[in-house]
């Protein structure tokens, strides 16, 4: 089987280079590797230069990360957007002390940057669903995955409806309102990922991790492991451009 985790932050680990070499042995082909500031966005950056073959970069800025003026983040994208393939994390997080208003105001100019350039976003949505969603619409960005949706399910179906994608996460495996999405999700809207290196109930997430977003699909959509491989990947590789 051939899978792709469509979201990693890379550079949070100590040990790529290991993590990148398990990951292809079980059958990983490639890794987005998704940046959440100026300093992540350049590492990210280097590691997609360092393994090319497999690493490929998205940059971001993500709302935890909002607690100044992002105005020489945003430069730091633009300067190197044609170096990305997407621009992500990027969202909104109504669940964090962070400014709402600068929240939206980076979000809406990240967007534009998006359409501008024809990327597609990864977006954070937690506790921001409806409004991240309507800035999404509003932009007229063609290409969008809800990293880790968990929201409402009416709202999934407007995403849905517009053709924007959702991404399975290891928390497949146990999280109610996850599982509940993925099942509402047809398979051909689903892709993969681990954002590792979150800690999934006691397992820090490394991308190999992603075989278990793919068997918990699998499971839920009574799917074989091999058919959700199959589609998903396929997924990627069309949302991304790979």
């Amino acid at each position: 089987m051939k899978v792709i985790d469509t979201h990693a932050h890379l550079e949070e680990l100590n040990d790529v280079q290991r993590a990148l070499a398990e990951a292809r042995e079980a059958g990983v082909i490639k890794i987005v590797g998704v940046g959440s500031d100026s300093k992540s966005n350049q590492r990210i950056l280097a590691l997609a230069k360092q393994f090319s073959e497999m690493v490929v970069p998205a940059l971001g800025l993500h709302p935890w990360n909002l607690e100044h003026d992002p105005a020489e983040e945003i430069k730091f994208i633009e300067a190197h957007i044609d170096e990305c393939i997407a621009l992500g994390e990027v969202g909104m997080d109504y669940w964090i002390d962070r400014d709402q208003e600068l929240q939206r105001r980076t979000l809406e100019t990240i967007l534009k940057i998006a359409v501008e350039h024809d990327k597609p976003a990864i977006l954070h949505s937690r506790g921001a669903w409806q409004d991240v969603f309507e800035l999404v619409r509003e932009s007229n960005i063609e290409r969008a995955v809800f990293h880790w949706y968990s929201g409402p399910i009416d709202l999934l179906h407007q995403i849905l409806d517009v053709g924007y994608y959702i991404s399975a996460t290891p928390a497949a495996e146990y999280s109610r309102h996850h599982q509940r999405a993925i099942v509402e999700t047809p398979i051909e809207r689903i892709v993969l990922e681990t954002d590792t290196p979150v800690n999934y109930r006691g397992m820090k997430a490394r991308p190999v991790h992603v075989l278990r977003s793919l068997n918990a699909v699998a499971k839920l959509k009574g799917l074989s492991p091999e058919e959700v491989a199959e589609i998903t990947t396929r997924n990627a590789i069309q949302v991304f451009r790979l």
